[in-house]
């Protein structure tokens, strides 16, 4: 339990800091300025846009560049996370119900769904709560 809880607590850090600080939103073609911070590219041309004026939406730092470097490393851990967190959710939903796996079948050695405990197939079957 209290390392499925340390897990969740490390992807939601890891999310947070894989986060746009214009959107909020995990990067979508990152870019990086001069200074170091990363925005995601149409986050930071409608940033410069709105303010007419081009500068770093957390420090201020005025950019010289109009078109920003393609921050790649951060691109392909987005990428790479985004796929992750798909397949980890879709992996927790019961593929004949779409129900969240919440328990697992002691007898067939497989997670299941309330709908399927419910079902002749697990009919006086021996289940327990996922942790």
């Amino acid at each position: 339990m209290f390392f499925d809880a340390r897990k969740t607590k490390m992807a939601a850090r890891l999310e947070e800091d894989l986060c746009c600080p214009v959107c909020h939103d995990v990067f979508r073609e990152p870019v990086v300025l001069s200074c170091s911070h990363s925005f995601c590219k149409d986050c930071l041309q409608y940033w410069w846009t709105e303010r007419q004026t081009r500068e770093c939406p957390v420090c201020r730092k005025r950019s010289s560049r109009d078109r920003p470097a393609v921050n790649l490393a951060l691109k392909n851990l987005c990428e790479t996370f985004l796929q992750e967190r798909d397949q980890r959710a879709s992996e927790d939903l019961c593929s004949r119900h779409s129900e969240k796996l919440k328990l697992f079948c002691l007898d067939h050695q497989q997670p299941v769904c309330v709908v399927c405990r419910d079902s002749e197939q697990h009919t006086n079957h021996r289940i327990q709560t996922r942790r």
